[in-house]
């Protein structure tokens, strides 16, 4: 500028690189209560002219509220600086700049605040230029990928949209720009930073936000170090719009979600029609269901049915699901969530990567039941009522979170093909007689010790040790059980009565 042309840099030459935001003069001499950061101090010295010794702390001072430099005229008032002042100045990098005595401040001020405001001006036209061309390309249907595209040909950076647990959605750049990126999101940190940076920095992100979701970020990277503020609110209003790709993909997704759901639910309940039908609907969502395969479901054990849980639950099979069988079919439905894959995929294998991705989000549970692997379309309603009852029994017998599969429930599984849960609960209540109810203790204290009696072959000592009792108690305990449900140490066809009634109370509830 003109007015600075004569002007001379007297000490802080490693912060020439600081930026200037705005001016100010020094009138009074507490000027640091009225200082903002990013401001050129013009001064006579007027001030400090009686304070000579004060200039010592001054650029410290000035340093600490983060001032980008002080311009002085020197001569009137104050006629050289201490070179205790000029020391620090070096040594903290703090720019120290002579003015000419014959410029005015007020012409100063005019030319800075004039160019400063300028180049704010084009920043603010840049940006206004970046956001129409970002819409643009969500107007005309682009995605991660276009937006991507479009803000690294605008910085000349390396650009990628990444999600939430760090995988990379779209990427734009230089190749070896991008190489880089791609290896410091993988590892969770920003690149290292160039060795010369200049006045910009290397790396930057801004987070992606829809409807109070983060959705992850945008991440830019340049190792010339030329990410300007300016740029971060390119990045930002980049972020906005990968908000509405996200947010608009994700009602897509809602809708075909919808539509794969209602379909699965009709091939599984025998409503979708031919088999033929099927296998056509079934290829345009990318499943194969010609081929012999497995029905899963994956349902929510009590107390953790929540929306925010079934979504979870089908974001984890759904992704199991392409780890494991990408051509095989996964939908949610209100509490559950059913997975079709190749007969040949190790079920359980399955379950426990969902069940994994699932404990990593959340602290509720889902148990999952296999069904036996069935050759088409036509079978699949069969395999999924024996998915869902392994499901739901395996969850009585082993607990939350339980992976059972259909032939392995043995006797359960008769019993689960049992529709009239009236005949079996008359069964226990006529087998069990009182000791069919948790009303009294003492009750469901002898049936405890009945159920171990049966489970050892009426071997005696094995009962007592389990239970820990006294071999003389244990056979009067015998002997009352005898009174109250008959001889069952000399009756097989009692004693198997009785185990088949104390099974059903333990798959009570299914």
């Amino acid at each position: 500028m003109s007015t600075l042309a004569e002007a001379r840099l007297i000490a802080g030459e490693s912060g020439l690189g600081r930026i200037v935001q705005r001016l100010n003069v020094m009138e009074v001499p507490d000027i640091l209560a009225w200082v903002k950061p990013h401001e050129l101090l013009l001064t006579t010295g007027y001030p400090l002219r009686n304070t000579p010794q004060s200039l010592g702390r001054l650029v410290a001072d000035l340093d600490d509220r983060g001032l980008a430099a002080l311009a002085i005229k020197l001569g009137r008032y104050v006629d050289e600086l201490p070179e205790e002042m000029v020391e620090q100045a070096d040594r903290l990098g703090f720019p120290l700049i002579l003015l000419p005595n014959d410029v005015g401040f007020d012409d100063i001020l005019n030319q800075v605040l004039t160019d400063i405001l300028n180049r704010q001006a084009a920043d603010l036209l840049r940006a206004e230029e970046a956001h129409r061309a970002l819409v643009q390309v969500v107007l005309a249907g682009g995605g991660l990928n276009e937006v991507t595209a479009e803000v690294a040909g605008l910085l000349d950076v390396a650009v990628a949209a990444v999600d939430g647990s760090g995988r990379m959605l779209a990427a734009a750049g230089p190749p070896d720009h991008l190489a880089a990126l791609r290896e410091s999101i993988s590892h969770e940190g920003p690149p290292a930073p160039a060795a010369a940076a200049g006045r910009g920095q290397s790396y930057a992100a801004v987070p992606v936000v829809a409807g109070g979701h983060h959705h992850g970020r945008i991440v830019a990277y340049s190792p010339q170090g030329n990410i300007r503020d300016s740029d971060i609110g390119i990045l930002e209003r980049a972020a906005t719009v990968a908000a509405l790709v996200v947010t608009r993909q994700e009602a897509v997704n809602a809708v075909e979600s919808k539509y794969r759901a209602d379909f699965l639910r009709d091939v599984l309940t025998g409503r979708a029609g031919t088999a033929e039908r099927i296998t056509t609907r079934a290829r345009a969502f990318g499943w194969d269901l010609e081929r012999p395969v497995t029905v899963l479901v994956a349902e929510l054990d009590p107390d953790g049915d929540e929306r925010t849980a079934q979504d979870r639950l089908i974001t984890s099979w759904t992704a199991a699901m392409r780890r494991h069988d990408p051509r095989g079919a996964v939908a949610g439905f209100s509490h559950e969530v059913v997975a079709v894959i190749h007969a040949a995929v190790d079920a359980a294998r399955v379950a426990k990567d969902a069940a994994s991705a699932f404990a990593d989000m959340l602290p509720a549970t889902f148990s999952t039941g296999s069904s036996r692997p069935c050759p088409g379309a036509d079978s699949l309603p069969e395999a999924y009522a024996q998915a869902l009852k392994a499901a739901r029994v395996g969850r009585q017998l082993h607990g939350r979170g339980a992976v059972a599969h259909f032939d392995q429930l043995g006797v359960y599984r008769l019993l689960s093909l049992v529709n009239d849960t009236g005949e079996l609960h008359a069964f226990v209540r006529e087998t069990l007689g009182p000791l069919a109810s948790d009303d009294d203790a003492e009750n469901a204290d002898l049936r405890r010790t009945l159920q171990v009696l049966l489970e050892t072959n009426l071997n005696v000592a094995e009962t007592a040790r389990r239970l820990h009792f006294h071999y003389n108690t244990l056979r009067y305990r015998i002997g009352k059980l005898e009174r109250l449900l008959g001889n069952f140490t000399d009756d097989p066809h009692l004693r198997l009565n009785l185990t088949l009634a104390l099974h059903v109370l333990r798959m009570r509830g299914i």
